[in-house]
């Protein structure tokens, strides 16, 4: 109460309108969120979809249940988080020091540069199979997919972060004595926060892309593995089942990564 007394009435009154926006922007997530599964159990009730091709909600749940009674639900779920978590730390941390490396050598990155946007244009799904014969027919080759489907995008996002420093203040710096190494380490990557955040956001997506194509091609678990297993012998409850787990573990993927920004930011602060 004492530290609500030290604040203006117009700025509570801008604290309220905040936290009645963020509460109603939460509110109408799950009402959307509750109405689509709500429409589709209905509407498989009255059978006027077909459960057997698009399951319904309760069938999912049942399904998850099961899987979470034999055990296999934790076991599929660990190997792909455990693939797509790896194949993102390295494609990011890759991703990061060749940025930095292009942008320090301004020769280096007129050379490469050409290279990096034919990769990116590359459809990884291409290379499939040079990457079986490479990394075998198991985790490695996952790993590597997540890899190379985000390395690409972390090092052009970062890149274009780095280059986007105002020039003025690198002059500033430069009339001051500031070496290279200092305009980097003062100037470049401090001011490049934003856009690393960015990029994490983007590369989580990338890395569970990556991972499930590669349970796709060469996987004996995972929930790719389950997806691909259930749509074989036409169990589609098995892959909607695992399609809503998949989406859950990404879904606090992102949380962590949101919650890294929300800390980030306090410490700038």
């Amino acid at each position: 109460m004492n530290n609500q007394k030290n604040f203006s009435p117009a700025h509570l009154l801008y604290v309220k309108k905040i936290k009645r926006e963020t509460t109603f922007v939460w509110s109408m997530r799950f009402i959307i969120l509750f109405s689509i599964f709500g429409l589709w159990e209905l509407f498989a009730f009255l059978g006027i979809i077909d459960s057997f091709i698009t399951s319904c909600p309760s069938q999912i749940v049942l399904t998850i249940k099961e899987l979470l009674v034999n055990d296999n639900l934790l076991y599929h779920s660990l190997i792909t988080l455990y693939e797509t978590v790896l194949g993102f730390l390295i494609a990011v941390g890759l991703g990061y020091i060749i940025a930095l490396a292009l942008w320090w050598s301004e020769r280096l990155r007129r050379i490469l540069e050409p290279y990096v946007v034919v990769l990116n244009s590359l459809p990884k799904i291409a290379l499939g199979p040079i990457i079986i014969v490479w990394c075998g027919s198991g985790s490695k080759a996952i790993i590597f997919m997540a890899v190379l489907i985000g390395i690409i995008v972390a090092i052009i996002t970062m890149l274009s972060g780095f280059s986007a420093t105002d020039k003025n203040k690198i002059l500033l710096l430069r009339s001051m004595g500031a070496n290279k190494f200092q305009i980097l380490t003062k100037l470049v990557i401090p001011g490049s926060m934003p856009t690393l955040i960015s990029m994490l956001k983007i590369c989580v997506g990338l890395a569970w892309v990556g991972s499930i194509m590669g349970e796709y091609l060469v996987s004996r678990a995972g929930l790719g593995y389950l997806i691909v297993y259930g749509g074989q012998v036409f169990k589609l409850n098995l892959v909607m089942a695992s399609t809503v787990v998949l989406c859950i573990l990404a879904s606090l993927m992102y949380m962590c990564v949101a919650l890294l920004e929300r800390f980030i930011i306090k410490y700038k602060n």
